[in-house]
């Protein structure tokens, strides 16, 4: 009995246990991780007054307990550039995390506020923090009167990264003509072969695009970077500052650097160095690089006869012309040989080369080709002809240029001025967002005069009540600029575009922060990873549209040598955008190669193009949204040429392992690491 009892208890026990367990909360799942740094509400918040350019609100975030809310904060004002946040900002150049006086080093150069710069400049002398030092030093050039400039000459660097800092600050302040002997040498000092990476690179940046300056005393320097610096992104701007140089053997070694560097961009900075020099001289080099194994060389050199056709011999081109296939680079001949041609000659060549136009087999061959006979003024008349009976946009705008590049020509024909005057008054008053913008640029044009030849500027004011806000902004500036310029008046502020597409959160928070997107062209794949945490509305606006199909079987409408490809554009010509406009988002990065940013004709006017840079271009730091940068399929975007078609656009979700802890936006940093070195 006492056995049986037992038993029964037992079962009695199991049975209220197994009754018990249907009772019991399940065992939670682990909890799935964010896939961005978005899931933090605060985040989302200073990113949405960012989007809304909402000082007032965004002010008191400076001064939040928690160090990651003030460095975000400040990097807001990077974006909004509201001038009014400098007194804010200034004090948190003393604060006591690393990361936060970063970032208001960072948004003080972005105001662009000559009042930053005492305070800069008095921080420099107590910050130790080397990527501190380095961000004062850059946000210094930005804002530098000759003041700054000076004192960024003379500033000793204690470390890399300040080295760094000073010559990304030198070059910053030679963007804005703020220049000394002094600077310039430091400049070249910078060049030399120990320091650096970045600060060679600056340096040769500085070199490169700081207008008016007279580089022939370090001619000896300058070759020694141009020929034996192993980074080509050094030698292809060092390369390029050679054209400022004076030297009766610029021939001689410029050409050499066209035939024998193995980096194609610096060999296409050669030839265009070569600018003012007899072609007689330059002939074997422009005659290789012409036939160069990569495209973008072969075009930058024709474009480069086409911008200096003087003295350039007929017989050479059209021996050459069959081995060309590229039909931009065969344009580009083509322009000059018709140009260089005697007139009993032109007349054979304009028929055979409108026979060839004719039989094009793209419309960015036919565009090509109608460009090209604008090398003979008789062809004017043709050429406008086709640009208004033109079915395809990238006809009609190519067309355009051809006839604005003819109007150009120092020997332009006095008698065509007032067909030319009336061909553009036309082109307005079509309302092609593209001819009336390219048209309305060219009147504007003091070297052109064209102001005699209109008694009343009415056209581009009607023109202009026609545009539809925000999808016309660029062309609306245009008109804008021609009309301040003809009535004498200082030229109107941009209007402000309608905040009509803020960021889509609920989109933002399912994309990783390692999402990549794979372009499949017509040459191949390139992968992009998008940076969603430095640049969420951008990001998401690019996903939205791919995931809508907008991209497929579009082009790449634009292919700058050594600049950028660009696309997204529906009408295929550059001159297409969306119904909305999305806000510019500026975080401390820079366009190295392969970096992803939004095309705008200013700031908040993106929506839908987007470029791939061929190699840094930093003159485009903090000016244009970087959302994403290439990680496989680098040497496609060498390749790509206009009217190279984008198939689709995959949206291709990382692997776990490639998906990387991030912190601050643009820093990349590891936030601990950082402040524990404050």
């Amino acid at each position: 009995m006492n056995r049986r009892i037992k038993i029964q208890c037992a079962l009695a026990l199991a049975f209220s246990a197994l009754t018990a367990c249907q009772y019991l909360p399940q065992q939670s799942k682990t909890s799935k991780a964010p896939a961005n740094k978005f899931s933090d509400a605060t985040l989302q918040r200073l990113y949405t007054l960012q989007d809304e350019r909402n000082t007032a609100e965004l002010l008191p975030y400076l001064a939040h307990h928690k160090p990651q809310y003030r460095t975000e904060a400040a990097l807001a004002f990077a974006s909004v550039q509201d001038s009014l946040a400098v007194p804010a900002l200034l004090p948190l150049l003393t604060d006591t995390a690393a990361t936060v006086r970063q970032a208001a080093a960072y948004a003080l150069g972005q105001t662009g506020s000559a009042r930053a710069e005492a305070e800069l400049m008095q921080h420099l002398k107590l910050e130790h923090h080397p990527q501190v030092q380095a961000e004062l030093l850059e946000a210094l050039g930005k804002v530098a009167t000759p003041t700054g400039a000076r004192y960024l000459n003379s500033f000793a660097p204690t470390s890399p990264s300040a080295k760094e800092g000073q010559a990304w600050g030198l070059y910053r302040a030679g963007l804005r003509q703020q220049v000394t002997q002094q600077g310039t040498g430091e400049a070249v000092n910078l060049l030399k072969a120990d320091n650096p990476y970045a600060a060679r690179l600056a340096a040769a940046h500085y070199m490169a695009r700081t207008p008016k300056i007279d580089l022939t005393p370090y001619r000896k320097e300058l070759l020694t970077a141009a020929t034996s610096d192993p980074a080509p992104e050094v030698r292809m701007a060092v390369v390029q500052s050679l054209a400022k140089v004076r030297a009766t053997d610029k021939a001689r070694f410029l050409s050499t650097i066209v035939q024998s560097d193995p980096d194609y961009r610096v060999r296409l900075s050669a030839v265009r160095a070569m600018a003012g020099l007899e072609f007689a001289a330059i002939k074997p080099a422009v005659l290789a690089a012409l036939q160069d194994p990569n495209v973008n060389a072969a075009v930058a050199t024709s474009e480069f006869l086409v911008a200096n056709p003087s003295g350039v011999e007929v017989p050479p081109l059209l021996q050459l012309l069959p081995q060309l296939q590229d039909a931009r680079v065969r344009g580009n001949v083509i322009w000059v040989i018709l140009h260089n041609s005697q007139p009993q000659s032109r007349s054979y060549l304009d028929t055979r080369y409108k026979q060839q136009y004719q039989n094009a087999r793209t419309p960015y061959d036919r565009a090509h080709l109608l460009k090209a006979l604008s090398g003979d003024y008789g062809n004017y008349q043709y050429i406008a002809d086709e640009m208004m009976a033109a079915q395809v946009p990238v006809v009609a705008t190519t067309a355009m240029e051809a006839l604005i590049l003819m109007r150009q020509q120092p020997d332009f024909p006095k008698r065509l001025e007032k067909e030319f005057s009336e061909i553009f008054r036309h082109a307005v008053g079509t309302g092609d967002v593209a001819l009336v913008g390219m048209a309305a640029a060219a009147i504007r044009d003091p070297k052109l005069n064209l102001r005699t030849h209109y008694r009343d500027y009415s056209f581009l004011a009607q023109a202009q009540l026609k545009l539809q806000l925000p999808r016309d902004m660029e062309t609306y500036i245009e008109l804008q600029k021609t009309l301040d310029y003809l009535n004498n008046r200082t030229e109107s502020a941009a209007p402000q575009n309608p905040f009509t597409h803020p960021i889509d959160w609920a989109l933002v928070k399912t994309i990783p922060a390692a999402q990549q997107a794979v372009l499949h062209t017509a040459k191949g794949d390139i992968t992009l990873q998008l940076l969603v945490e430095d640049a969420p509305g951008s990001v998401a606006n690019f996903v939205a549209l791919a995931k809508q199909d907008f991209f497929d079987s579009l082009y790449f409408h634009r292919v700058v040598p050594n600049f950028v490809a660009q696309g997204g554009d529906k009408r295929g010509d550059g001159w297409g955008s969306s119904d909305y406009a999305i806000r510019s988002e500026f975080a401390p990065l820079h366009y190295l190669e392969g970096y992803v940013g939004m095309a705008s004709a200013g700031k908040d006017t993106e929506s839908n193009q987007w470029f791939i840079t061929h190699s840094p271009a930093p003159h485009l730091d903090g000016r244009y949204t970087i959302f994403a940068k290439v990680v496989a399929g680098m040497d496609v975007v060498h390749q790509l040429e206009v009217g190279d078609m984008i198939w689709d656009v995959e949206l291709k979700k990382p692997a776990p392992q490639t998906v990387a802890a991030k912190s601050t936006r643009g820093f990349h940093l590891n936030l601990a690491s950082f402040l524990k070195n404050k």
